[in-house]
């Protein structure tokens, strides 16, 4: 089997699941207990919170604890918006965000507020000027995500956040495809929010968090027993922290060794596709782009058959976002991009991770040619 769908989740670590597996068994305390197996499941979170904030260079007290990437996007939104909306009551984002991100600004919305959604350029970069014209002086939050999370390609957010910090506007970052594969420093990138998920980097679901810079005031989602600082009510999973605070460790370890590793296998597999695949586009930058990401549209191609004929041959790819699997509409963001619908609909995602070998990858440059003129052809029948 080949697993290239390590975007839309990766596999747990031996090595996390060996830190959890005592705590499942015997820390089912309630961290919020006053008596001894409260207090030890207590330790174990705050030292989970330790180990994230390690990780983004933060200080424990600023990581809030969620179930998802997507909650965590949710939470900077509305938690911003609720809490600034005297100040103003306008966001700016981009046309290929998450649908965490867009879904939430579609809410609020349709509560009142206005909400701008900048364009792209061919390669899916949004403009640092361009996000910049959007804002006015009813901005309280821009949201750019740091890589994307379909195409891959990376944002300016160093130097668009440098400009939301001039002018006084918080900045939110989805950087859930980028935390524990890239080096984020929240400290030297002028950022007040970031979104992360265990499970993108090894670690379990179920566990992720969101960054809050100190300062930042926030209205949580969630209402209950005052969790998280208030911000996120509800019992914390205790083995899904500790598995997330132990992935955060291996990410900084060996992170970068791992991207090394994976950026030639990366440009090995573009190259070689399109190469021996004809009215092949390469979709997103072709090297301001995450190191495992590969995404290529065929002209002439219907992804849900090929990602069966994929599967068959024991490849796991996607077309897409994991989270919109299932729908029948192009890509948002190769539409976006300017993209055609009827090629957008023939788009492959590959996604290397850390088990992936040069096996893996030749097993892929032998298979695929042929099975995307297979179905071509049938493409082709179908619609004659």
């Amino acid at each position: 089997m080949n697993y290239l769908d390590h975007a839309a989740t990766t596999p747990l670590d031996p090595r996390v699941a060996a830190v959890m597996q005592p705590i499942l068994e015997a820390e089912f305390g309630n961290p919020s207990s006053f008596h001894a197996w409260g207090r030890r499941a207590r330790a174990l979170r705050e030292r989970a919170r330790e180990q994230a904030a390690a990780l983004l260079n933060a200080d424990p007290d600023e990581i809030v604890f969620t179930a998802s990437g997507s909650e965590s996007c949710a939470l900077a939104l509305r938690g911003v918006a609720q809490s600034y909306a005297r100040r103003g009551r306008h966001l700016v984002t981009t046309t290929v965000e998450h649908h965490a991100v867009l879904h939430t600004g579609e809410a609020l919305a349709r509560e009142g507020w206005r909400v701008t959604s900048v364009p792209v350029n061919r390669w899916g970069h949004v403009s640092p000027q361009d996000i910049q014209t959007a804002c006015t002086s009813e901005t309280v939050l821009v949201s750019v995500m740091h890589a994307n999370n379909e195409i891959g390609t990376l944002q300016p957010i160093a130097e668009i956040g440098a400009r939301c910090r001039a002018r006084g506007i918080l900045m939110h970052t989805d950087a859930v495809q980028t935390v524990g594969h890239l080096p984020f420093d929240v400290r030297a990138l002028p950022v007040d929010l970031v979104s992360f998920a265990g499970h993108k980097f090894y670690g379990p679901k179920g566990a992720a968090g969101l960054w809050v810079r100190r300062g930042v005031r926030m209205t949580p989602l969630l209402f209950g027993g005052g969790h998280e600082r208030g911000l996120r009510s509800g019992t914390e999973n205790i083995p899904a922290l500790v598995g997330l605070g132990a992935a955060c460790d291996l990410a900084r370890a060996e992170m970068a060794a791992h991207a090394t590793r994976l950026t030639p296998l990366r440009n090995r597999l573009i190259e070689e596709i399109r190469r021996r695949v004809p009215h092949t586009s390469l979709n997103g930058h072709p090297t301001d782009r995450l190191s495992n990401n590969v995404n290529v549209s065929f002209a002439g191609v219907d992804a849900e058959a090929l990602l069966i004929a994929l599967d068959l041959e024991g490849i796991a790819a996607s077309s897409g976002s994991a989270c919109t699997s299932g729908s029948l509409d192009p890509s948002h963001v190769l539409l976006a991009c300017g993209q055609e619908p009827t090629v957008a609909r023939g788009s492959l995602r590959l996604t290397l991770g850390r088990t992936t070998t040069e096996q893996d990858i030749e097993h892929v440059i032998q298979v695929l040619p042929r099975l995307v003129a297979r179905v071509r052809a049938s493409t082709a029948a179908v619609t004659a």
